[in-house]
Parts: structure tokens; C-alpha cells; sequence
């Protein structure tokens, strides 16, 4: 999901890629990906770095960068921002903090279509209509889309867009199928899916996939704050600040319906 085309978005050209300033913090943000971010300043990643600003008094610029392949190799690393709200603590490309929450893939189907999917090894799957984003037409690039084919279900599955944008691709798509019946079920990112089902207008059912891998291909994510790897001070800052203001930042999380799992007791960097 964190992967894409190379190309820098155009709100990001106009910023000259510079050094951390002064009483600025500038931030990594995705115009069009809620429930994480918008331009809007809607999503629960706007309002963590809201709450970052106020702690450090330091005001907030956005680097507009729709979360595709460079977010955080050119985006981050090319200095565009100085941090990004949540990364997947395993990736190395940039420095993390300890994870601050831990979600995993959702199953999400309709209250009355009289399912009860809870593993992605029930048969059933492989006489339901599917919905995955993908990232191409391979079919094999999401965790959804690879798990299911290892579990030998292809050929019914619904590629939805993983990017998004203003008129068009919309993270809510995926879930709107399942309430107009499009497809039976749909397997999305939790806090997308946890998000939107909250928001339905007909009830929904989701159940985390709670297994940390299935069939070998990771399902559930511990996500921390990413900055530069040279910026160790501004990494351990907001490692202070997430020790100090969990229960404010646990609280933003649970406003936006953000299905968490359990970190696990070594909360490390190890990704676990």
C-alpha cells in the first residue's frame, strides 16, 4: 500500500528541500487518503501533527505527497518534510519510532448477506465476489490479493485503486461496493475499513484478520513516526512526546474508529 508511480507531485515541487527550520515542522501528508489525510485537514494524521504543533508550539506545513513509491525515499528522505505520522516500523528506508498502534487487514461484508468470514481459509471465499485493491493488473502485489491466491482464489476478485485522488479513486469505493452490492465482501487495511464501516449506511460487518502473516505474507503492521535517519534527535523527541502523550494520540485513533490491535510486549523497532 505503500508503493507507486515515482513521479513528484506538483504541490510538492514549489518547496525548496532544505534544512529543519526553526519553530517549523513540516509533514508528510497524503491530499486525498482518508481517514489517515486530507488536505482538508480531516484525518487522524492531521490531527496528530496538530497535536505535535501544539506540545512543541511549532506550526505545521504540509508537504502534499499522495502516498505512492518516493513517499518516503524523496518525499522524506529529499528533505520535502521532516517527518511522516505513520510508517511501518520494519521499513528501513527511514528512521522509526516505537510503534503507537498496531492494526491489521479487516474482512467486511453486509450484516444480512448472511456470511461469517473470519480467516481468509474459508472456502467460501472461493464463491463470493472479492474486493482488493491492487496496485496493477497482476492481481499479486496487495496482501489481500497474495494471500488469496495462495488460498487458490483468483479469478473472483474486484481490483479496486490503492492510489487515490480529488474527482476520482477513492478510499471509500472498496466499502461502497459492499453496501450496494457490487461484491460480497471486500478485505481492506483496518483503519480504512474500521473508518468507513463506522460511517455506512447500512450495517457492516469486520473482523481483523488478527494472524500476524497469512500463508507467509504479512497482514497486521506496527506503525510508528518516521523521520531521516541523520535526525535522531527529532526521532527521539517524538518518541518522548508519544511516551508522554499516548492517551491523547490513542484518543484521536479511537474518534476515527481505528481497529487496533495489541502491541506486542517487546514494542520495539523490530516491527512486531
Amino acid at each position: 500500500m505503500l508503493l507507486g508511480a515515482l513521479a513528484v507531485p506538483a504541490a510538492a515541487q514549489g518547496l525548496r528541500p532544505d534544512v529543519l527550520k526553526p519553530g517549523v515542522l513540516r509533514v508528510c501528508a497524503d491530499p486525498y487518503n482518508m481517514p489517515a489525510s486530507d488536505e482538508k485537514g480531516e484525518g487522524y494524521e492531521n490531527k496528530i501533527a496538530e497535536l505535535i504543533g501544539r506540545v512543541w508550539n511549532s506550526k505545521i506545513e504540509y508537504a502534499w505527497w499522495p502516498v505512492r513509491r518516493g513517499y518516503f525515499a524523496r518525499a522524506l528522505n529529499g528533505r520535502y518534510c521532516d517527518i511522516a505520522i505513520t510508517q511501518p516500523v520494519k521499513m528501513d528506508i527511514s528512521a522509526a519510532t516505537k510503534p503507537y498502534f498496531r492494526s491489521a487487514y479487516a474482512i467486511v461484508y453486509r450484516k444480512d448477506s448472511g456470511l461469517h468470514l473470519t480467516t481468509l481459509s474459508d472456502t467460501a471465499f472461493k464463491h463470493l465476489k472479492i474486493g482488493v485493491n491492487l496496485l496493477d493488473s497482476d492481481a499479486e502485489n496487495t496482501p489481500p490479493a497474495m494471500a488469496l491466491s495462495s488460498h487458490g482464489v483468483v479469478g473472483n476478485l474486484e481490483g479496486f485503486q490503492a492510489f487515490f485522488g480529488e474527482t476520482t479513486n477513492h478510499p471509500e469505493d472498496i466499502i461502497n461496493a459492499v453496501v450496494d452490492k457490487q461484491i460480497d465482501v471486500a478485505i481492506v487495511w483496518g483503519p480504512t475499513a474500521g473508518y468507513f464501516v463506522s460511517r455506512s449506511k447500512v450495517p457492516l460487518e469486520l473482523h481483523l484478520v488478527e494472524a500476524d502473516s497469512v500463508s507467509g505474507i504479512p497482514f497486521s503492521y506496527s506503525m510508528g513516526m518516521a523521520t531521516r535517519h541523520q535526525d535522531k534527535a527529532l526521532r527521539d523527541s517524538l518518541q518522548t512526546l508519544i511516551n508522554t502523550h499516548g492517551p491523547e494520540i490513542q484518543q484521536i485513533l479511537k474518534e476515527y474508529d481505528i481497529p487496533l490491535l495489541p502491541l506486542h510486549a517487546d514494542s520495539s523497532r523490530t516491527g512486531q
